[in-house]
Parts: structure tokens; sequence; C-alpha cells
């Protein structure tokens, strides 16, 4: 059975109607950038998240980038993050003038470690970007104890952990601000890009909407430097059709998860992600582990089944990052991790059948020997 690792035509077939609904109502408007339908998609998303407003723009790299710029972080400052995450995470740091400064990750959940951040703080950290990897949220408590016993500002890196909850609650805005997503593979995407960043404070969501718009806060009168991400009409419309269907695409990919894991449990070297009693995920990505990654991704995509690596190169071996001064060795979690994680099939449009068909191939190329 062709199984696709993501199957966009399938997601726009399931609420087609609603999609084209929610785009003729901004056809009809004529008003296509910072209107009614961002207005509206901005309160939903702020009530669904438990956050105090949210403030779209126009990508997840950028919503990081102005989260980080509204909070303080600037040239010459460090912003300590985990080093096994999207580049993107690393270049809205630079985008916002920082550097940034790397600290190993857990083996179990492969978030960012508590004890490895606190070590990787220096004098000149102004902020730490903790990421919820995978849709699994990171071990906030500690990581907010850090921040606040050094005065400085935890902004939550949620673009893959829509609708994920820490200790019973949504994660985005635990920690005050934090950045979302909606890059179309995301558990809330849009059709195109987008972002938003989460805010429990007024002051810093007014700033945010400055920031996002030039740093304007009249027509032509620019108070700060800011740049131009705003979130269209368009994608805002669409996303607010997503929004109300998120709990329950969440929910279906838990159920694929948990076949997952019954079906896999044992497999021969396989190792399975982690989950801790504080989190409950949201599944947007079943990152497992092999040995021999390479071979079983190949002999899966001879079967037709889709597989990814999230991600196969630390952001502190990557030269775009060559600030942060990272050798090969300085983070052997992150680094051994990245060897052998490879992303399985999981999207809400999946069958049983498909999940099931993925889970056995994927059992038997493991114990074969080569």
């Amino acid at each position: 059975m062709s199984v696709p690792f993501v199957d966009f035509k399938a997601r726009v077939a399931a609420v087609r109607g609603e999609l084209e609904a929610a785009v003729a109502r901004v056809l009809d408007s004529g008003w296509f950038v910072l209107g009614p339908e961002g207005e509206a998609f901005e309160r939903e998303l702020a009530s669904e998240c438990g956050a105090g407003d949210a403030v779209g723009v126009a990508s997840g790299t950028e919503a990081i980038q102005l989260a980080l710029s509204a909070v303080g972080v600037g040239a010459g400052d460090d912003v300590v993050t985990s080093p096994l995450t999207a580049a993107f995470t690393g270049l809205a740091i630079l985008a916002a003038g920082a550097r940034p400064v790397f600290a190993d990750v857990e083996p179990a959940t492969l978030n960012v470690a508590p004890d490895a951040v606190a070590r990787a703080i220096t004098p000149r950290t102004k902020a730490l970007l903790p990421v919820h990897l995978y849709g699994h949220p990171a071990d906030l408590d500690p990581l907010l104890e850090i921040a606040r016993a050094r005065g400085i500002p935890l902004v939550e890196d949620a673009c893959q952990a829509h609708g994920a909850r820490y200790k019973g609650r949504v994660i985005g805005a635990l920690s005050g601000i934090g950045a979302l997503s909606f890059y179309p593979t995301k558990n809330l995407g849009a059709l195109g890009d987008g972002g938003a960043v989460l805010v429990n404070d007024p002051a810093l969501a007014a700033r945010l909407r400055r920031l996002r718009n030039g740093g304007q806060t009249d027509r032509y009168h620019h108070a700060e430097p800011g740049i131009n991400s705003r979130l269209d009409e368009m994608q805002a419309a669409i996303l607010r059709v997503g929004l109300r269907h998120l709990e329950a695409a969440n929910a279906r990919r838990g159920e694929l998860a948990a076949l997952y894991r019954r079906e896999l449990a044992g497999a021969d070297g396989l190792g399975l992600p982690g989950e801790q009693p504080y989190a409950r995920p949201n599944h947007h990505l079943f990152v497992v582990r092999h040995p021999r990654r390479d071979e079983l991704m190949a002999a899966l995509k001879d079967r037709g089944i889709g597989t990814l690596i999230h991600y196969p190169v630390p952001l502190h071996l990557q030269g775009a990052f060559a600030s942060s001064g990272g050798r090969r060795g300085d983070f052997p979690v992150a680094e051994k991790a990245a060897g052998e994680i490879f992303s399985l099939p999981l999207y809400p449009e999946m069958t049983d059948a498909q999940a099931h068909a993925v889970a056995a191939a994927v059992r038997e190329l493991a114990a074969r020997r080569t």
C-alpha cells in the first residue's frame, strides 16, 4: 500500500466547502490585509490557546523574530535554544540581531534539557528559546525557573505544537509569549504561509502589532524599526476553518500515534518517541529511531511509503550558525539522534489500514539483517 508522508489533497477535500466559503467571503469583502478576518482569527486563536492576545504575522520564523525583538533582544545578545530543530529557529535569532547559543537535548523527548540550558547561559544571554519539538511540550517549569532566576524572558517556539498541553494547559503563551507557525504541514496549517505570536501582556501585544507593520503608530509614522510581516486576510480566513477542526484533528493524530505504538512495540532495534507524564502532545510528527535509519528509509521508499528526517544536521554543525562556535562532539545527544531519527507518515486523513501497512513494513524491515 502506497502511503505518502503527507496528503494535502485529502486535507483540502475534508473541508473543501468551508474553505471555498471562507475564500469567497474574503473576495467579496475587497479587504485583503489587516482586516476583519485577521482580527477575528486573532481573537479565536487567543481564546483557543488560553492567551491574552494573538498577533498574526507572515510566517513562523518572523513570529519568533518579532517575539524576540519585542522582549528586547537585539544586536550583541545571546539566545539559548536547541541544536535539534528546524534551521528557521536559529535563523529567527539571527534575524533579530542576536547569536544562537545551543544546549543539548534530553534523550527521551529530544527537547532541550533544562540543566544544559542553565550551563549555556552567558552574561550576554537575553532570552531562552525552548522548542516544543515534534509537538511534545518541553519541560517548562524548570526552564521558567532558570529564566526568572536570571531575570531574562523565555519565548516559546511552539511552531510545531498547536493545541499541545503542558500540565493540562495549552502551550504557546505559558511563559507569557510564544510563536506559532501555520506552514501547510503544521497541525493548524494555512494554504500558504503564516504565523502568530501569542502574548499575555497588552503592551507587548501593541508593540508586536507595530513591529509587524514597519513600526508604524499610524499611517506613514514609524516610531521604531519594524518589518513587513502581516498575515493576509485570505490565510486568516482559511486558518479560521482549520481552527474549528484542530481539536478533532489532533485527537485523530493521537489515535494514529497510539496505533503505531502498539504495532511497533518491540520492533527490532526501533526506538519509539518518548512521552512525559506532564505532557499531552499534539503528535505533529511521529519520530522513531533506528541505527540503520538510511537503509530503512530507502526500503520504505521502494514500497511507496514516504518518510522524512527531522532533522539530519544539528544547527551547531551548519555554516549558517558558525557564529555559535559549535563543533562536532559539543552536543552528543542531539548529534547521535540526528543520525538515527526519521519520521513516519501521520496526518488526520490517514486511514487505519494505511497506518497498519506502514507499521508492518517498518517491523519487517527493522528485523532484516544486512
